[in-house]
Formats: structure tokens, C-alpha cells, sequence
């Protein structure tokens, strides 16, 4: 199993000034299917290593306080509540002014979700089994404290301190809520002051608890999901390009620095136009995953592109835009496999 380059420390307090993504009106995400509902997949699934775990530049939209209930009901799931919102550079005007229907090529779908969730995770774990990773814990010694759960949430970049926020709401009397003291000032920082040393031990117990693991889908949904793909259906792109823009968000964070998710897009923009400007959606995603790839070699952590070039370009250039199963891809030379 191929090792990835130790991680470079990046000034994080300067990195977390960027601003958040733009958000258009857009219809919630859809909750992940249960267990029983998931695609069947095959290939290679070995247990869970750590090759590219987000390393996330910018630090996502705070979510507005809410006074805990105890109760679910109410909950942010898929909400962008609490993003910016704001017309982006280079997108049409007056677009989105409609929810976008959910189906066939919109990863809203929940079995296109739970798909790309499985792509993710290939990439973030060898692991096809992405539910697996809600106990994931670990400091990967990039800077950013300990990096945790089904997207990487960083003790050290605020969406992690956002979740157990978010957990609290779903259930006041928790195992983590004790932390969050410690969690509000590690913000921007790689300690584990005040975490050490029950904080990984009381995780992997609190991912037990099914309103654990549904307050990491919701902010998985809230900060990276809903708004990676309201953005895609702006620029109105296929179930693919919805992946490519959550993929992206997923490791390099939402923003406008050249390094996030922002950036990549505005580097794109630059060598061609969005279906929404009339341009061709192909042609488009071709630069955009140039515009990645050149990001991610920036950084040691990020120099291996295969989840680029042996994943996302192999559908590109199979044509296959609306994501159909069967998919094969390799990420750091494993194969990988959904049946359908």
C-alpha cells in the first residue's frame, strides 16, 4: 500500500481569513440512505489507512446558535443555513432562482449520495465503507490537531467544534459536549490541550450513538455537501461534476484563496465557461480537475492526484457525466469497484 508524503504545517490563522462559498437557494440534501439501502459494491476494500484525509485551508461558515432541545426535530440536516450567500464569479445571473428538481444525474438522489460518499471514502480511507469512518480518529500531523469522522473533521480548522456544537443540540447530555470549552480555543491551532487523554477513546464511543452519527451527516451536508452541489447545479453540471465540486470542498475547504475550493474554481473559469454560460460541460470539468490537480501538487500532502486522474478523468472520459453504475477506478494504485 502506497505511503503518502508526510504533511506540511500551513499557516493556518492567515489561510482562515478567506471567505466561505457562495450559496444559491437550493432544495435540502437528502438524508443517506440506512444500511440496508446502500449499493452493492465489490473490488477491493481493505481496512481503513489514512492516505489523503481533507487538509482543509479554510474554515467553514459558523453555524448560528441554537439552544440545545434534546430533540432531533429541528435539526440542520442539509441546511446551508449559516452560509454566505452572494452571486459567484463568473455564474449566471438571476440562475437558481428554482430549487433544481432531484433525479436522474443529481447526486441529491440518494443512491447517487451514498455513491459518491463511497468515492470519498476510497480516497479518504480505502475503504468503500464509508460508514465505517464516523469512529475515525486521529492526529495526522499536519497542523490542523486531530482530524476525525466521515469528512475529516479538524479539531484545528472549526468544523469539528461546529459538529459536537451540533450534537449538543441533538442531545445536551453527551460524551463530547464536555470538550467544547477545549474545542472553541484550538481553532487555527494543533494542540490537544485540554482533549488529551479521553477525547479519542470517548469518539469512537460516541459513534454509537446514532445522533452522533447523524450530526456529522448533517454538517457533512450543511458545509460541504448542500453547498458544493447547489453550486454545481448552478454551473450546470451533471452528477459528476456535482462529485468533482464535492470532492474538492471535501479536501481543500470552502473559500476564494488560490488553494480552496473557490480558487480552484476561479482558476477554471478561467480556461473555460460553465454550461451555464453556454460553454461545454466536458471541456469545463477537464479544467476544473486541471485546476485541482495543480492545486493539490502544491502541497506535499496533496502531491498524489490518482483520485483525480485515475477516478474523476476516467468517468470524464468515459463520458459518463450522470455517474451509471457499474464504476471501476483506482486511487494510489488500488482498484476499486460499485456494481450498482
Amino acid at each position: 500500500m502506497p505511503i503518502r508524503p508526510a504533511p506540511l504545517p500551513l499557516a493556518l490563522t492567515a489561510l482562515l481569513l478567506a471567505g466561505a462559498l457562495p450559496v444559491f437557494p437550493a432544495a435540502a440534501a437528502s438524508p443517506s440512505p440506512s444500511p440496508s439501502a446502500s449499493p452493492t459494491t465489490t473490488g477491493t476494500t481493505p481496512a481503513p489507512v489514512n492516505h489523503g484525509r481533507p487538509h482543509r485551508t479554510t474554515q467553514p461558515a459558523a453555524k448560528p446558535p441554537t439552544k440545545p432541545s434534546g430533540s432531533p426535530s429541528g435539526s440542520s440536516s442539509g441546511s446551508p443555513s449559516g452560509a454566505p450567500s452572494g452571486a459567484p464569479s463568473g455564474s449566471p445571473s438571476g440562475s437558481s432562482s428554482k430549487p433544481p428538481t432531484t433525479g436522474a444525474g443529481d447526486l441529491t438522489d440518494p443512491r447517487l449520495k451514498d455513491i459518491a460518499q463511497q468515492i470519498v471514502s476510497s480516497a479518504e480511507n480505502s475503504s468503500l465503507d464509508w460508514k465505517a469512518q464516523f469512529a475515525y480518529i486521529e492526529d495526522i500531523k499536519d497542523g490542523r490537531g486531530y482530524t476525525a469522522g466521515i469528512v475529516g473533521f479538524c479539531s484545528g480548522t472549526g468544523d469539528m467544534v461546529e459538529m459536537v456544537r451540533h450534537y449538543r443540540e441533538l442531545k445536551p447530555d453527551n460524551i463530547l459536549a464536555k470538550y467544547l470549552p477545549a474545542l472553541e480555543k484550538l481553532d487555527g491551532s494543533a494542540s490537544h490541550s485540554g482533549l488529551d487523554p479521553d477525547f479519542v477513546s470517548d469518539w469512537k464511543k460516541a459513534a454509537q450513538d446514532p445522533l452522533f452519527r447523524k450530526a456529522q451527516e448533517d454538517e457533512r451536508d450543511r458545509v460541504y455537501f448542500t453547498p458544493a452541489v447547489n453550486q454545481a447545479k448552478s454551473d450546470g453540471l451533471h452528477a459528476l461534476g456535482q462529485f468533482a465540486y464535492y470532492d474538492a470542498i471535501v479536501m481543500h475547504g470552502p473559500g476564494n484563496s488560490a488553494d480552496s475550493f473557490g480558487g480552484i474554481r476561479a482558476a477554471a473559469l478561467k480556461k473555460a465557461k460553465t454550461p451555464a454560460q453556454g460553454g461545454d460541460e466536458k471541456a469545463y470539468l477537464a479544467a476544473f480537475l486541471d485546476a485541482r490537480a495543480a492545486s493539490m501538487r502544491t502541497e506535499a500532502a496533496h502531491s498524489d492526484t490518482s483520485r483525480i486522474d485515475t477516478a474523476q478523468r476516467v468517468f470524464l472520459q468515459a463520458g459518463n457525466l450522470d455517474l451509471h453504475t457499474p464504476l471501476s477506478w483506482k486511487v494510489y494504485g488500488e482498484s476499486f469497484h460499485i456494481d450498482k
